[in-house]
């Protein structure tokens, strides 16, 4: 608000200089009548303004003020707009519409080049070539957005179903998943938190119970973000809802102010620090993340079926992603160091903050029995025979017919509805490359070009997992990352060698990390880089340190305890 404040009153300024260099050349002429049409009052008393149809826009009337020669100024502009009319009149400027047109050509120039122009394997089928280049133009879309994701990869069903590429069961089949409609609900509940405020009390509790050091309020905000992760799987929720009004209140009250010098006190700090514990958490829980659920539906697709997932995920990531989340905070604060190291006065603004909310209210209860409910059946759900998305359906009722929700809510997270669209379109396009062969085509090819090097299937899962790692450079979106190669790399590693539980796990846990490479990585990379407590290079440079050290991390002491699992 202060920067907008301030960019306002530099505007209004400038308009004062240019306003009297136009009085200063006109008021020895006399002005042109102004119409009615061009003059209007506004219901302030105080305030006159001034709208003209040939030279200022309808929505944007100039304020003048009437305590300094407000009939010459009114006179002033009016022959500016007179003598404007005489001579050029501008063009108005439209607004885009429809697609963007360069990414749009990009995008179906893959398709086309693929198509028609790169010969077609013997081993593959006209029909599974002519999916994967309509496959291949839908990707590039999704990365360089000529249209919405939503309705890009709608544009991507209707060529497969219009070209007889696909019959419609088959392009629309991904709708039915029950993974679909899991991710779908997760943001339900999502919105459930952000509307209750149960996420800000949290959170706001543990900045009272950890906050009297820089390096204390990072812990806190850390265990926080744990806490939440499992039943609010939208990281960009997380960062945007609950923990970045919470950094913003803290860093301003400790004179740490962004776009200034002061940024570096403690606002900097904490957000690099939770933006780096945010992909942790979410590659702590299955249902941390939407990718998350997207990935193991594409590994189900290329044959690997993960038992009880919620609580193999949970036990499989737990090590790495718990010293992840430990050693993390500390290694910023050595390399990246707050200027402000105490904070005495975060608890008591959060114990401010927690009595002016009062007593827990009867939705957040609600709210935070209904996530135990799920949660429960979420670990323990394969046991009594109710799967993941029915645990998710019945959490969702029991909010409807409590009234923490209403539908309407459910029908405004559009979030949800569009994520909908386009992970069925990307999932159902990709399983259907699975069927025709292609997948495994690519696979046997990138595992027979390894083999040639006679490299044991460690070193080729090694290399494999850092290059899907370091491609997301060239991506801006972790779920598109994942509907484009995540189910190509993993039939890779498994025709490499690698054990299909591990290769799969460790795909999906990667894809959570390499949100915090760059700041258009994933959707809280752009929340938090935009607080604007962070540099550009400061970015990058943080996030490759930090992605080399959680490869340390996951690598080392994942390897170790995976083995004592025995995934491998």
């Amino acid at each position: 608000m202060g920067s907008f404040a301030l960019h306002s009153l530099s505007s209004t300024s400038s308009y004062s200089l240019s306003s009297r260099s136009t009085l200063l050349r006109y008021h020895r002429s006399p002005p042109p009548a102004i119409s009615k049409s061009q003059l209007s009052v506004s219901s302030s008393p105080s305030v006159l303004t001034l709208r003209s149809s040939t030279l200022f826009s309808p929505t944007k009337p100039i304020v003048f003020s009437p305590l300094r020669k407000t009939h010459l100024q009114i006179q002033a502009a009016a022959a500016a707009a007179s003598s404007s009319s005489s001579s050029v009149k501008p063009s108005p400027s439209l607004p885009v519409q429809g697609a963007k047109v360069v990414p749009l050509i990009i995008s179906i120039a893959i398709g086309v080049v693929v198509r028609f122009f790169i010969p077609k394997p013997v081993e593959v089928t006209a029909q599974a070539w002519q999916l994967l280049a309509i496959f291949l133009s839908t990707v590039a879309g999704l990365v360089l957005n000529p249209l919405p994701v939503g309705a890009w990869a709608f544009v991507g069903m209707t060529t497969c179903i219009a070209t007889k590429t696909l019959p419609f069961t088959a392009a629309f089949g991904a709708f039915t998943s029950e993974v679909m409609w899991l991710i779908v609900i997760s943001f339900f509940f999502a919105r459930g938190f952000v509307k209750t405020g149960l996420g800000d009390r949290i959170a706001t509790f543990l900045v009272k119970c950890f906050g009297k050091s820089t390096l204390g309020l990072s812990y806190g905000l850390t265990v926080g973000e744990a806490l939440i992760a499992p039943a609010m799987p939208s990281t960009t929720a997380r960062a945007g809802g609950v923990f970045l009004p919470i950094i913003q209140s803290l860093a301003l009250s400790s004179g740490s102010k962004p776009g200034d010098p002061s940024k570096k006190k403690i606002g900097a700090y904490l957000i690099q620090s939770q933006f780096q514990a945010a992909g942790s958490s979410s590659a702590l829980f299955f249902t941390a993340a939407a990718q998350n659920l997207l990935g193991i539906k594409l590994a189900e697709k290329v044959g690997v079926v993960i038992p009880n997932i919620w609580m193999t995920w949970f036990k499989v990531a737990s090590v790495p992603a718990i010293v992840s989340l430990l050693v993390s905070p500390l290694v910023l604060y050595i390399i990246y160091p707050p200027e402000t190291k105490d904070t005495p006065e975060a608890p008591a603004m959060a114990a401010k903050k927690l009595e002016s909310m009062g007593a827990v209210t009867k939705n957040q209860w609600i709210m935070v029995g209904t996530m135990l409910l799920a949660v429960s059946l979420w670990v323990f759900g394969e046991t009594i025979g109710i799967p993941s998305v029915v645990a998710a359906m019945i959490g969702l009722s029991i909010l409807l017919l409590t009234g923490v929700l209403d539908w309407s809510d459910c029908l405004n997270e559009k979030s949800a509805w569009d994520t909908l669209v386009w992970f069925a379109a990307v999932v159902g396009m990709a399983s259907q490359l699975t069927d025709l062969g292609i997948v495994s085509w690519m696979s046997n090819s990138v595992a027979k070009f390894l083999s040639s090097f006679s490299l044991s299937w460690q070193v080729s899962f090694g290399v494999l997992q850092a290059t899907y790692f370091l491609v997301h450079y060239l991506f801006a979106s972790q779920t598109g990352h994942v509907g484009a190669l995540y189910a190509a790399f993993l039939a890779m590693q498994i025709a490499a060698g690698v054990p299909g539980v591990m290769a799969a796990l460790a795909l999906s846990y990667s894809t959570n990390l390499f949100g915090a490479l760059t700041h258009y990585s994933s959707g809280q990379a752009a929340v938090y880089y935009g607080a604007g407590y962070v540099d550009l290079p400061d970015v990058f440079r943080i996030g490759f340190v930090m992605a080399v050290i959680n490869a340390l991390i996951w690598g080392v002491v994942g390897s170790f305890w995976w083995k004592f699992l025995g995934l491998y």
